[in-house]
């Protein structure tokens, strides 16, 4: 008798105990109708949990929330999807910040768009890792063929690559790994040239970063988990449009050659976290090419402008990079998470690759197998790149770029009410959709600026306790300000008029209370 032939004639196994129940719950052939109908629930716990929202936040704090999640015992499951939705509904989606909120104006998250999440909920269930091309199959091509599109918005040639990544954040740690072994390569080979060696080690303390003072933190954090530290990442300065100085630029670029450091990237920032502000991206490349360093452009929040039908030139100089961000759930309306990383030239991304004989073996490279782990700093990876493809298939990067767009536009018309406005201040004109401001009293109010300080904060917090609006604040010169980022085309100008009375409210009011103490002493002691 054939092993195949016992084998069908062997009954099924004995259940383990316990294992019945567990094995109901696996996705599979068997059980597809049930996972329709769990899916369907929730969708449609969602869908109306989203339909009745009146506004972003309900204000709980960590106080209040945090023991009704602490008390619940893992232990005890409860055995039912309805039951355990119907509590996700009391301890997450009551409570959640919603995005999609119109008067949601805080930070950097994007409402999405319906293909995108029809993508998520594909990838999801057949749940391919696209590590390797014998996990992913299509999705590796679908990947790579979004990569390719991308690099061909962006116009970094023909020889361009890229990988997705967890975010902008993993996205920038990869360039600056790819830009520091790149600057290593070089300095060894001239010392080779020389007859000279040189080890990595000796290299390493002499790399220096380049960067906006309003670029993003996860610059200084990528310089130190690649062991440069900290120090390594050397700020250069602004203008008044918080835009980095070419001539700051420059000078520093001529000051670490005099000293005998190696400058291994300039990072210019295209869409800065607080201003929106995007750097002098031709002049900036012009230097780079002059001293021959890797150029790399944060463009996370800006790389909407890829799809904008009218804002595209605002990028111009991105297609001389060697490396650039980019982030889908920010502007391009994707659910997190959604980003790449592009590489001019994609020998550069080797510095990632290491073959392992039980998952991509040289001999796969050899023989052209599409193993995306090659190009990764990740080897588990989720098929993300499916959500953008449905976007792109369903509606297409104008209509993107379109969305993105409206978004600018509002933030222009909200900059021209904030300029007239006697009660607040604006930091610069934008030009993407954010907005840095701060309520100051009226002339004859109080002249402390660190009581106007605690009254930008106050205003903030008051207005977030409230729930009617939530928005963001940072420091800017010292003093605190309040932010407006626009990523929802659904938020109107009325929305914004709306908000902005109740901060000049908030903050009213706490002057208010916290100026009478200071006046009614001395009118005391004047009557006694």
């Amino acid at each position: 008798m054939s092993f195949l032939a016992q084998t069908a004639e062997d009954p099924s196994p004995e259940p383990i105990p316990g294992a019945a129940d567990g094995r109901a719950h696996l996705f599979n052939g068997r059980t597809a109708e049930r996972y329709r109908r769990s899916v369907t629930d929730g969708v449609g716990l969602v869908a109306s949990t989203v339909a009745r929202t009146e506004r972003p936040f309900t204000g709980v704090t960590p106080a209040e929330l945090a023991p009704e999640i602490s008390g619940i015992d893992l232990e005890r499951p409860l055995g039912d999807p309805d039951a355990a939705l119907e509590e996700l509904e009391s301890v997450y989606l009551k409570d959640a910040v919603y995005f999609h909120h119109p008067r949601y104006l805080a930070h950097l998250n994007c409402p999405v768009v319906i293909p995108a999440l029809l993508g998520e909920a594909v990838l999801s269930a057949i749940n391919s890792s696209l590590d390797t091309w014998d996990q992913s199959a299509g999705g590796t091509l679908i990947e790579r063929r979004l990569i390719d599109w991308t690099t061909e918005r962006i116009g970094l040639g023909e020889a361009a690559d890229g990988i997705f990544t967890s975010g902008g954040t993993q996205s920038n740690l990869q360039a600056m790994l790819l830009a520091r072994d790149e600057a290593c390569t070089l300095v060894e080979k001239e010392a080779a040239a020389s007859g000279e060696t040189v080890a990595k080690s000796a290299i390493l303390p002499r790399l220096r970063i380049l960067t906006s003072q309003a670029g993003h933190f996860s610059i200084q954090k990528a310089a130190a988990i690649l062991g440069l530290g900290y120090e390594a990442v050397v700020p250069v300065p602004c203008d008044q449009d918080r835009r980095m100085r070419t001539a700051a630029l420059a000078h520093e670029l001529n000051r670490c050659r005099r000293e005998g450091l190696i400058v291994m990237a300039v990072v210019a920032t295209a869409g800065t976290t607080d201003f929106g502000s995007i750097d002098p991206l031709p002049e900036i490349a012009e230097l780079c090419d002059r001293h021959g360093t890797w150029m790399h452009v944060d463009a996370a929040y800006g790389c909407g402008l890829l799809a904008s039908p009218t804002r595209r030139a605002l990028l111009d100089g991105i297609e001389r990079a060697d490396s650039v961000t980019v982030d889908y759930h920010k502007s391009f309306f994707q659910p997190v998470s959604s980003s790449a990383v592009l590489v001019r030239d994609r020998a550069t991304l080797s510095h990632a690759t290491y073959h392992a004989d039980y998952l991509n073996p040289e001999r796969s490279a050899r023989n052209l197998i599409p193993n995306q782990v090659d190009k990764s700093i990740q080897t588990t990876r989720r098929f993300d790149a499916l959500k953008l493809w449905l976007t792109l298939r369903i509606m297409g990067a104008d209509a993107v770029g379109a969305l993105f767009d409206e978004v600018v536009d509002r933030a222009a018309e909200a900059w021209a009410l904030l300029d007239t406005d006697p009660r607040y201040e604006v930091v610069t004109e934008p030009q993407l959709s954010t907005l840095v401001f701060r309520y100051v009293p009226p002339t004859d109010g109080p002249g402390d600026p660190d009581l106007v300080d605690r009254a930008n904060l106050h205003a903030r917090e008051a207005l977030a306790a409230s729930g009617a609006a939530v928005v963001a604040g940072t420091v800017v010169d010292g003093r605190h300000h309040l932010k407006f980022t626009l990523l929802n085309p659904e938020t109107s100008l009325s929305d914004i008029a709306y908000v902005l009375d109740l901060l000049a409210e908030h903050a009213g009011q706490y002057l208010a209370l916290h100026i009478e103490p200071e006046l009614s002493g001395p009118r005391h002691s004047r009557a006694s």
